[in-house]
């Protein structure tokens, strides 16, 4: 039976990162992946990257509207292409390392310290002094009739594979995978409709900032129905798919369409794994139970990523690593307790990045501040790429004149909110980015003109 130091579940980011550290340092590693079509994890093959690329593509094909059935398929060409690089770029990252071995297999626990690999060759066997749990995360297919039996249902996974592009796009869930998608077929060409459940669009948002960007999409052309959820599904004569939704008040209606993407979202992956043969429990969500170290109750297990329930971000995972690396290696206190200031970036158009507070949240928390809100067009930079819409807001305490939080619906807000994060860790004024040298023309300096805004309310 093989024995290895450290044995790596998931070749997703913070678990790849991690045994490349781990090999760097002479360490035995085994690295168990599933899928040969995973490798290096769910941001470079079915999330972040492709989706993107995806999204890049569709901005590009605002002009092409006359073809746009053949640009999707070439988009979706260089999509798979480039994946394709970049999962082999990561396998021999690992592969060619002296101390490191990828099996491609399903592993599941069968004791304390040990794990059965199962591949269509062979089942083998092998212990560890420690482990690590990488699997991520699968979408949550919520419980609608006839979903099974019908055709033209997708994933978000699956969506992305399919080279024809769907004239008409039923899209059940209004969360921000639902969203980026919505847009990015819009902007392919295709006729979109939401299905959101909430009755009130992006029900976690600020009003001003929810009602912005549903402004933006209706200019698209997209259809969001609130108060709404699909109750059943079937295959239509026309070739395409039927859909029945039910709304709070009982009422029903038949919508049709192309294709239907389920984007309702995603739950810890731990099918097969019997993590209870481990010793390690996990919570009514399926979730890996962690400490602030991201030991599981077995303390020779770690989890990192979307498995341990945390937010289902790759840089998390990542962040994930920096705290299992520093115990492993330098014995170092970097814990979840330290992790602040999250930010994220949703990438509609334009893009909805946010970091802290918002009114919504810090009003329930019963948290004082001061807001101050500006229109994007303000900044001379949309005047030269065109990209007026959005609005920018900001959350400051008033006591402390500290950052609360931030929102930038605009034009590259997501390199923007890195700049307003690294402000919030700082602990440094609203004065900082008031005043901070930014290039011209940019973006980024409007984030002078919105830190200003508070000089008359802060006096």
């Amino acid at each position: 039976m093989k024995h290895y130091e450290y044995i790596i579940i998931g070749f997703g980011k913070g678990g790849k990162t991690l045994a490349a550290d781990l090999a760097a340092r002479g360490k035995t590693v085994a690295m168990i992946e599933k899928s040969n079509e995973m490798y290096g994890g769910t941001c470079i093959n079915i999330a972040c990257i492709p989706t993107k690329l995806l999204i890049h593509h569709a901005k590009k094909d605002s002009q092409l509207k006359n073809e746009k059935s053949e640009y999707y398929r070439s988009a979706i060409e260089d999509k798979n292409k480039t994946i394709a690089a970049l999962r082999e770029k990561n396998y021999k990252t690992l592969a060619d390392q002296d101390t490191v071995m990828v099996y491609t297999a399903e592993a599941s626990f069968v004791g304390t310290n040990q794990v059965r690999l199962k591949s269509t060759e062979e089942t083998l066997d092998l212990t560890a002094d420690y482990f690590i749990i990488n699997t991520g995360s699968e979408p949550v297919i919520p419980p609608i009739d006839g979903l099974k039996e019908a055709d033209h249902v997708y994933t978000s996974t699956e969506l992305q594979q399919v080279a024809e592009l769907p004239e008409k796009l039923i899209i059940v869930g209004g969360g921000y995978i639902g969203l980026e998608f919505a847009v990015m077929y819009a902007n392919f060409g295709s006729e979109i409709i939401v299905i959101d459940s909430a009755s009130d669009f992006m029900e976690n948002d600020d009003r001003d900032i929810a009602e912005e960007v549903l402004k933006v999409m209706q200019d698209k052309g997209i259809s969001v129905v609130h108060g709404s959820k699909a109750t059943a599904v079937s295959n239509h004569e026309s070739g395409g798919i039927e859909v029945t939704l039910e709304f709070d008040k009982g009422k029903e209606l038949t919508e049709t369409a192309s294709a239907l993407l389920l984007a309702t979202g995603r739950k810890p992956y731990t099918e097969g794994l019997e993590l209870a043969k481990a010793g390690v429990e996990v919570d009514d969500n399926g979730a890996i139970i962690v400490d602030d170290y991201l030991r599981t109750s077995n303390r020779q297990i770690w989890a990192l990523g979307d498995v341990n329930g945390g937010p289902q971000f790759t840089y998390i995972s990542l962040d994930d690593y920096r705290i299992v690396r520093d115990q492993i290696l330098t014995g170092g206190s970097y814990s979840l307790a330290k992790r602040k200031n999250v930010p994220y970036s949703v990438f509609i158009e334009p893009v909805l990045s946010h970091v802290g507070l918002n009114e919504k949240m810090a009003q329930e928390q019963n948290i004082n501040y001061v807001v101050a809100t500006m229109p994007a067009a303000n900044i001379p930079r949309t005047k030269i790429n065109n990209q007026p819409n959005g609005l920018l807001k900001a959350l400051v305490d008033p006591e402390t004149k500290r950052i609360l939080g931030c929102t930038l619906f605009s034009a590259e807000s997501s390199e923007m909110i890195n700049t307003v994060r690294v402000a919030m860790e700082a602990d440094l004024p609203y004065t900082f980015l008031r005043d901070n040298i930014f290039t011209h023309p940019t973006m980024s300096e409007g984030l002078n003109d919105l830190f200003k805004k508070f000089d008359g309310k802060l006096a």
